[in-house]
């Protein structure tokens, strides 16, 4: 069967050469780049799972999750219950499932309000400069001066055992790495001429930071944002391992792994498995940060 041939600088051609190196958009940019980094694609698979996981929880019941079965005590992982049985013959599977929903909010959650925090102060600070700046900038070093962990123990002890104090505590520490990173994206971006285009048509300098500023500086911003999912979700799960996380009987996947370490021997698969699904999503939100900083830094884009 013939093919038809296509004459140079005709309508046709033409028009299948610009069909063919159509400009995207930069939202369609980022998405084209994504879509050819694989792992950035292997991230979001593991992301898409671990979603789905989260509103498989929403239908099991707290009674299947905390019920007890002496007779399935220690039961190894088979067809009846892929993850097997833990001390008091709880099914680890349901377990594992149900407590995604708590490791997504808590990585969401404290990623969210340190972003929140972070970023407002590291916008003042960049903006202001001066006595501002260096006023944040201290105060911010006193914060990343206190180690992560001791700090979250600390506030965990302060406020009390909950999955919002978690939150609070896992959040807190990361407050100056968004802080930092905000001040020297927009330190880069204030003296532009747009910057002071909007200074002449009297615009306020809050108005200025969120609107003019803030926006044009968001790249490294974003990719420090779902970077830091991960070490969120290790430090949420580090405390909950000692025992200053959601409390018991909630199955939090740190909790679980400190609930099975004295049968770490005897019954290693009840720390496999939440362990294994906290490498997994940690490698997902690193992966995906990964590729989001090739998709928007311009220099580190693949010809």
């Amino acid at each position: 069967m013939s093919s038809k041939t296509i004459e140079p600088n005709t309508p046709e051609a033409n028009e299948l050469v610009s069909s063919k190196y159509k400009k995207r958009s930069q939202m369609g940019e980022i998405f084209y780049s994504l879509r050819k980094n694989k792992g950035a694609m292997a991230g979001f698979i593991i992301l898409a799972l671990l979603i789905i996981a989260f509103f498989a929880s929403l239908f099991i019941s707290w009674e299947s999750v905390t019920a007890m079965n002496a007779q399935a005590r220690f039961a190894r992982p088979s067809l009846q219950r892929p993850f097997g049985a833990d001390n008091f013959g709880r099914d680890v599977f349901l377990r594992v499932i149900y407590g995604s929903r708590y490791t997504l909010a808590i990585g969401l959650g404290s990623v969210t309000f340190a972003a929140i925090f972070g970023v407002t102060a590291g916008c003042f600070a960049g903006y202001y400069g001066g006595k501002a700046d260096d006023f944040i900038l201290r105060a911010s070093d006193v914060v990343a001066s206190i180690p992560g962990m001791l700090l979250g123990m600390v506030v965990v002890t302060v406020l009390g055992q909950s999955l919002q104090n978690l939150i609070i505590a896992v959040g807190v520490q990361a407050i100056p790495i968004y802080l930092r990173m905000t001040r020297a994206s927009i330190m880069t971006v204030r003296n532009h001429e747009f910057v002071e285009a909007a200074r002449a048509i009297g615009l306020s300098h809050t108005r200025i930071i969120f609107t003019q500023v803030l926006p044009n500086g968001l790249a490294p911003i974003i990719v420090t944002l779902t970077a830091s999912l991960g070490i969120s979700i290790i430090v949420a799960a580090s405390l909950s391992f000692l025992g200053f996380g959601v409390p018991v009987p909630q199955p939090e996947w740190g909790a679980i792994i400190a609930d099975s370490r004295e049968f770490a021997r005897s019954a290693p698969w009840l720390m496999t498995f939440p362990g294994i699904f906290i490498m997994l999503t940690v490698l997902a939100f690193n992966l995906l940060g990964d590729g989001l900083r090739d998709a928007l830094d311009p220099k580190l884009k693949k010809r």
